[in-house]
């Protein structure tokens, strides 16, 4: 005699439903195929679009002296790294980008990592652990994020650029070792955070700050030294107390980031970062390129120029926009320009009307940024011309007019 039970169900079966749940919210993500077309100009599923969401800021990406300087790396280095950085991986390319890197950012040491993702969820962790105390802005990137979650470390979230929270939080905390972490411009809205006023109460309470600013190297601070060079904090007023973090893949042109600060903060990174120690390093056709880099930024201040202007002209445009619709201009003077729209599916029937026009500007919703304030993410590049900006705007304005969606711009 046989007995049959059925089958049990498995948690496996349920991701249909959850896929059609994102579907049914307007969250449900799709990746497009990518082709560049010359300037801010992309091939996107294969049809042609002037692009406002890349973060090649300075228009490196596809600068020829690039190409050229990882074109011999490659005859000299090979393709791969072939180890970690502690075993063989760390090639005289990578360490030479590291010893520019520090120059360029007038901080006394460097580290070069593979990703910006991989730098933050691997330093955090080396520098507070268990019994120790981390804060963190409420709009920080989901790489710091991460971190802090992964460091096991005490995690006190203050209001988005809220220093007065911050420091309420700060003077009762009982923990020995602090850690400050914010970005330094904001991914999603733009904004600069005050970074003296941060730096002073990290001084006066005893805690280390880290910077993410991933969105400010290239852009800001003389020759496009980064936000803390803006804020006046490198070389002589340099403190020990700032890890300077920023990425390599978005003006930079190439891929990678790195953390620059006091040495032995960066000495005590290499021997405990764990996605520095048990990762392949980067291949030096990648450092080669992005000293390369380097040497251009630093002489890209018409670059920087243009696209400040560039940014006046979005700004001043959609001041024009109708006062009595909904949505509104974050204020920003970087080259992310956050346009709030409010609901999932008004952002993305935006993006839709754009994308009609020949426009590729991405909706940007939860949870990447708080829910009811989607948005379009509008990034501007010195690649873009004036030209570029108006078709812009000419876009929006025509479908204000059309949709039945609100628009204010503050």
């Amino acid at each position: 005699m046989t007995s049959s039970t059925a089958p049990q169900p498995s948690w496996l079966d349920e991701i249909p439903a959850r896929l059609a749940d994102l579907d049914r919210a307007h969250l449900l993500r799709r990746r497009r195929v990518v082709e560049p077309a010359g300037g801010a100009h992309l091939r996107v599923d294969g049809q042609p679009m002037l692009a406002f969401c890349s973060n090649d800021y300075l228009g490196l990406a596809s600068h020829p002296a690039l190409a050229e300087a990882a074109r011999e790396a490659t005859h000299h280095f090979g393709l791969g790294s072939g180890g970690s950085p502690l075993v063989s991986g760390h090639s005289a390319a990578n360490e030479a980008l590291e010893h520019e890197l520090a120059t360029y950012v007038q901080l006394p040491r460097a580290l070069y990592f593979y990703a910006g993702y991989a730098t933050n969820t691997g330093i955090i962790p080396a520098l507070v652990g268990d019994g120790d105390a981390l804060f963190s802005d409420a709009l920080n990137h989901a790489c710091l994020i991460d971190g802090a979650r992964l460091s096991r470390a005490t995690i006190h979230r203050y209001p988005h650029a809220d220093l007065a929270s911050l420091e309420a939080q700060l003077a009762v905390s009982p923990a020995r070792r602090k850690l400050v972490i914010s970005d330094a411009v904001f991914s999603m809205d733009g904004d600069l955070i005050n970074i003296p006023a941060l730096l002073a109460l990290c001084e006066r309470y005893d805690a280390l700050l880290l910077l993410d600013d991933a969105h400010g190297f290239g852009v800001l601070g003389p020759q496009g030294r980064g936000s803390l060079a803006h804020a006046g904090l490198t070389g002589p007023n340099a403190s020990r107390r700032v890890l300077y973090m920023a990425t390599l893949g978005k003006a930079a042109g190439v891929a990678g980031a790195f953390v620059a600060g006091d040495t032995a903060l960066i000495e005590w990174l290499l021997q405990k970062t764990r996605t520095y120690i048990f990762a392949t390093a980067a291949p030096p056709l990648l450092a080669s390129a992005l000293r390369q880099s380097l040497q251009l930024m630093a002489a890209a201040d018409v670059r920087r120029a243009h696209l400040a202007s560039l940014i006046t002209q979005l700004r001043t445009g959609l001041t024009d926009l109708p006062e009595a619709l909904g949505w509104h201009l974050l204020p920003s003077h970087t080259p992310v320009q956050a346009l709030v729209i409010g609901s999932n599916d008004a952002a993305l029937a935006v993006m839709e009307g754009l994308r009609a026009q020949g426009l590729w500007v991405p909706a940007i919703r939860p949870p990447t940024v708080p829910a009811g304030t989607a948005r379009l993410r509008i990034a501007l590049s010195a690649a873009h011309t004036t030209e570029d900006v108006a078709q812009l705007l000419a876009a929006l304005h025509a479908l204000a007019a059309q949709l039945s969606v609100p628009l204010v711009s503050r």
